[in-house]
């Protein structure tokens, strides 16, 4: 049962034992809310017979207070178990899910976007939670003590339970069965929810590029029309959901005249006297009024459904793996066959055997699309590869695992990603407690002391959302320290200078010949000039290696590599 628990609702172990222990808390808290009904029929028998004798009087007393007693320590027990218990599953699956990203092939990125993964960690699991502090224990508390009552008013007069419990199933019916509907409609308010997320988040990224463009106005229009089309199906949501539960509502009150009509009638007829009449009044009256909103309960219920799928999907993703001791010969990287695509009949990679030697320096070029970014994500394990092999010295790095895998490397991309933290900061994240003195070491052989003592506060300067107080080149530079300052075997470099200008690259290549010294290096480059000095060239093409060696030896063949030297 704890393992259905888990999948049906996207939760933890523990997450699933609580939700277990929350029912019978809200089944313990609805029967004991019986108890006044129960003594009060007791107290008004002894009424109609003539008065309370004095015998009655203290145990009338003594189970008024156990009553009271016995709801608060209910009440107590359900808090404990709905709130206390929901709100550590919750933090514990949040941690759960960022763990299960952590372990995520890039590929799974690929198809989302910031904005999807964000509302999953933070919009679905908000809703799961609220869903389970608020709804869902309380629905099926209300079922199973519903179940019990039922029980007990057919043993006492099965004519009169009957006339007051038959809206009950035709009531849960009637919302349960909109159940496929209202994940359909959830899902269409999701989706333009996060349309919207996305045009937001897309606005205030690129508000300079439209605001320099003129294009302000046009987008604010497009993107007005995404908070209206997310306020529709809101609105169209709420609408849906009202024609379900409001009905069935409207279905349960014929319960209440029905006990009416039926009791009365036994009544009329001696079968019954008014005291049962009026039991059963008092007793009808307490199960509606909870079970009115259980409908709710049970229509929000059919709403989540969406959100517990989102994170189910994410939660059966399949992880990157391996063993987490490594090490390696050599940091020799040898592509043997592989083959690669993003996406299901569009080859990226398609047999590409190539090796790059510990020592030597050895650049990918080619036309945009050839495979290049790819071969290296593909060495860095960020994806893993559809056949072939990819090694590290000798051993598969799909056998290791990533974060394993990639203190062996170290990555400067084009696009730099800095945090909105000091310079010593930032440099500071290529080797996690590495003491100021070798960060300052670092930012020397990257070039960046030459900038960063300028700045106001120099190494401690905050340097903006991004490095959007510095220059593309010192951003560069500081991408560049954190490589030194990690002091891998492996130096991955992706198009590290192809959007700086000549006195920065001049500065970046300085840096970068310091940083590969002795080291495996891969370098991906569109212009021919930055390396013509490799020690060996693969020539991409079509995802396919249409040749390979020296600058010297490719020239001589004149082949691709010969022709895009003449561009």
């Amino acid at each position: 049962m704890i393992k259905a628990i888990m999948k049906k609702y996207a939760l933890s172990e523990s997450g699933a034992r609580g939700f277990v222990r929350a029912v019978l808390a809200s089944v313990a808290l609805d029967l004991v809310l019986m108890a006044p009904a129960s003594i009060l029929f007791y107290i008004s028998r002894d009424l109609l017979s003539g008065g309370i004798p004095k015998s009655h009087v203290l145990p009338y007393q003594i189970a008024l207070f156990s009553s009271l007693l016995l709801i608060l320590l209910a009440e107590f027990w359900q808090y404990n178990s709905l709130y206390f218990s929901t709100y550590r599953e919750s933090g514990a699956r949040r941690i759960s899910l960022s763990e299960k990203l952590r372990t995520l092939p890039l590929s799974f990125f690929a198809k989302k976007d910031v904005s999807d993964l964000t509302t999953a960690i933070l919009g679905d699991c908000t809703a799961i939670e609220h869903a389970f502090s608020h709804l869902i224990p309380q629905f099926f508390g209300a079922m199973i003590s519903t179940v019990v009552i039922a029980v007990a008013l057919f043993l006492f007069n099965w004519k009169l339970a009957l006339s007051a419990l038959w809206p009950l199933p035709l009531s849960l019916l009637i919302v349960a069965s909109s159940k496929p509907f209202m994940k359909f409609v959830a899902k269409k308010k999701n989706d333009s929810n996060l349309d919207l997320s996305d045009g937001i988040q897309e606005f205030i990224e690129c508000l300079r590029e439209l605001k320099s463009n003129d294009s302000e106005v046009p987008y604010l229009k497009k993107l007005s029309e995404k908070v209206r089309a997310a306020e529709k199906r809101a609105i169209e949501a709420e609408l849906k959901t009202a024609v379900f539960v409001v009905s069935a509502q409207l279905l349960l009150k014929f319960g209440i005249a029905t006990v009416a009509l039926a009791g009365g009638s036994l009544l009329v007829s001696g079968k019954i006297d008014i005291l049962t009449f009026f039991a059963f009044l008092i007793v009808v009256s307490r199960i509606y009024e909870p079970m009115s909103g259980t409908l709710v309960h049970l229509a929000a219920i059919n709403m989540l459904q969406a959100n517990i799928d989102r994170m189910n999907e994410m939660q059966n993703q399949r992880e990157q793996t391996g063993k987490t001791e490594f090490s390696p010969e050599n940091f020799d990287i040898r592509f043997e066959d592989v083959k690669f695509s993003y996406e299901d009949g569009k080859k990226v990679l398609d047999g590409v055997t190539f090796t790059a030697r510990q020592g030597e320096v050895t650049a990918l070029v080619g036309p945009s699309g050839g495979g290049k970014t790819t071969v290296s994500r593909l060495a860095s394990r960020f994806w893993d590869a559809d056949s072939g092999k990819i090694t590290l010295g000798g051993t598969d790095v799909s056998t290791v695992d990533p974060e394993t895998l990639l203190r062996n490397y170290s990555i400067v991309f084009q696009d730099v990603l800095l945090f909105n933290n000091s310079v010593m900061e930032n440099i500071r994240i290529g080797r996690k407690g590495a003491t100021d003195e070798e960060v300052l070491r670092a930012a020397e052989a990257a070039n960046v002391t030459e900038f960063a003592e300028k700045l106001p506060e120099g190494f401690n300067t905050e340097i903006g959302e991004n490095g959007a107080r510095l220059s593309g080149g010192e951003r560069q530079r500081i991408s560049i320290a954190r490589a030194f300052l990690k002091d891998a075997p492996i130096v991955l470099l992706d198009e590290a200078t192809a959007s700086l200008d000549a006195e920065n690259e001049t500065q970046v290549q300085g840096a970068l010949s310091r940083l590969i010294e002795d080291k495996t290096v891969l370098v991906i480059a569109h212009r021919l000039r930055t390396v013509q000095n490799a020690d060996k060239i693969v020539v991409l093409d079509g995802g396919r290696v249409a040749e390979a060696g020296t600058a010297a030896e490719l020239l001589a063949k004149k082949g691709k590599y010969w022709e895009m030297s003449k561009n």
